[in-house]
């Protein structure tokens, strides 16, 4: 089914292995989609591949926590090796995949130069989303995303190295207003519980831990070009989310768009078009998202079209049109204005497998292929913290508010993630956090700093390499200050 090689340019191109003779599924990507797909399919007559570029599935929705010193990153990453070990028809090999012949029916991937192809007589597609800087790419260099464990873990060690910084330059006397304010671009419900947390943070958590500074003199800032807070909660719950907020101490800045982000703050227009700038070393983007070039790689081969985010407009049984053996969920895929949350791709993986399983069964029976449903979303509702005790939900037309929300909000996502053991240390550490002032996960270290500096020069061409921040600052390695 599988076979690897060197992706070198001299190399033969691999060819996939002799099938088994069973039905063969290729699932790409460890997320949602993917891994609930691929469980969904443990008791059919097939074979599973899921092919991931991290070997862990992780639980994008708490990304935040582990950004903020709550949660480690192995409490909402684990293995998915770990996760699948008792499903027997399923396998995982580790690889991004770069290309999908649809003609061909392979999957080609790559990782440390080597090549592995695929081949599937079904093909779930669940690459996911990435953080979009809505052209201006050169940002992410000062305003990190949140969407992997390496951003969570790099904005952790850029907070908490700012107070560390701040604490040095305070003794000697200098300015530190740039190192204790902290800006949050976009007001969803990333934005608003980052925002919310690093506050608390601030305000709370290390308000005794430092002498030379007042942690709670700290600037949060949440910026969003949107008018209000959570657009998707509607205007009551934004309105309500927005006035939690600034009781936390967070300023929220609406209407204002980000223009221009450096090493040492950003620019943002007002709605009467009035550029402002904030100085803050810590920039966290939250602002928008855009789908796998994957969908531009099927779009290309089939025909289908891709909307603004780079989603695949697929048919009402989520495949790809003129290819009813590839099926596109999660994030990548657009129908009916679904919103990118988890519970879309998790229902869609699901479809996606159902629909596979019934059509081996047709054939294993000699009976044609049912006809297909089209998928229906069932929504079980938005939720999002604003800090503890305090969230905002709204299941269908019923708004809640407050402590009711916040336990919801717990439950829900204790539930969704993978494995009591996951379940059992978090259930520790938000206890630890929320009921006390300690957080467990405090540790920074340079690399975590460090990193997204080393990749610009790993992953750019020779020529092209231009790096314009200095040596990151990080809690034992300071750097001069460029602002002059």
């Amino acid at each position: 089914m599988t076979q690897t090689g060197s992706a070198g340019a001299d190399a033969p191109a691999p060819t996939p292995a002799k099938s088994s003779g069973r039905h063969r599924v290729v699932v790409v990507g460890s997320g949602f989609g993917g891994l609930f797909g691929t469980k969904a399919l443990r008791r059919s007559d097939v074979d599973v591949t899921m092919v991931a570029k991290t070997t862990h599935h992780l639980f994008q929705p708490l990304l935040y926590q582990v950004a903020t010193g709550i949660l480690s990153e192995g409490e909402i990453a684990p293995p998915t090796r770990e996760v699948l070990s008792r499903q027997g028809n399923a396998k995982v090999l580790l690889g991004e995949v770069t290309d999908i012949d649809l003609e061909r029916r392979l999957v080609t991937s790559q990782v440390l130069g080597r090549e592995t192809v695929s081949a599937y007589d079904s093909l779930i597609v669940a690459a996911g989303a990435g953080q979009s800087y809505f052209g201006n790419d050169h940002f992410a260099e000062f305003a990190p995303g949140m969407k992997s464990i390496d951003d969570a873990l790099e904005l952790r060690g850029r907070i908490f190295g700012a107070f560390e910084m701040a604490e040095l330059g305070a003794t000697r006397g200098e300015d530190v207003d740039h190192l204790l304010t902290f800006v949050v671009v976009g007001a969803g419900p990333t934005g608003v519980e980052m925002a919310g947390q690093i506050a608390e943070l601030a305000h709370r958590t290390l308000r005794r831990d430092f002498r030379a500074i007042n942690t709670r003199t700290a600037r949060v800032v949440l910026v969003d070009a949107a008018g209000q807070v959570l657009p998707p909660f509607g205007a009551k719950l934004g309105e309500k989310t927005k006035k939690e907020l600034e009781k936390l101490g967070v300023e929220v800045k609406l209407g204002a768009m980000v223009t221009d982000v450096d090493f040492g703050g950003l620019s943002v227009k007002d709605a009467d078009g009035t550029i402002r700038r904030i100085g803050a070393r810590t920039k966290v983007w939250s602002a928008g998202v855009a789908a796998s070039p994957l969908g531009r790689t099927l779009a290309e081969q089939s025909g289908a079209e891709i909307d603004r985010a780079g989603r695949v407009l697929v048919e009402p049984d989520l495949s790809l049109p003129g290819h009813p053996e590839v099926f596109v969920v999660g994030d990548m895929m657009a129908l009916d204005n679904l919103p990118g949350i988890a519970q879309v791709a998790i229902q869609g993986g699901r479809y996606a497998a159902r629909v596979i399983e019934d059509g081996v069964e047709a054939v294993r029976s000699g009976r044609p292929a049912p006809e297909r449903k089209p998928f229906r979303y069932f929504d079980k509702g938005s939720m999002a913290t604003v800090s503890r005790f305090s969230a905002v939900a709204q299941i269908g037309p019923i708004k809640i508010t407050g402590f009711i929300a916040w336990i919801m909000w717990l439950l829900v996502h204790l539930v969704y993630i993978v494995g009591f053991r996951s379940r059992l240390t978090t259930v520790i550490s938000w206890l630890t956090a929320f009921f006390s002032r300690g957080r467990g996960q405090l540790a920074i270290t340079e690399q975590q700093v460090d990193a997204r500096r080393a990749m610009f020069y790993f992953t750019a061409p020779e020529a092209s390499v231009d790096v314009t921040a200095p040596e990151p600052e990080s809690a034992t390695r300071p750097v001069q200050d460029i602002r002059a």
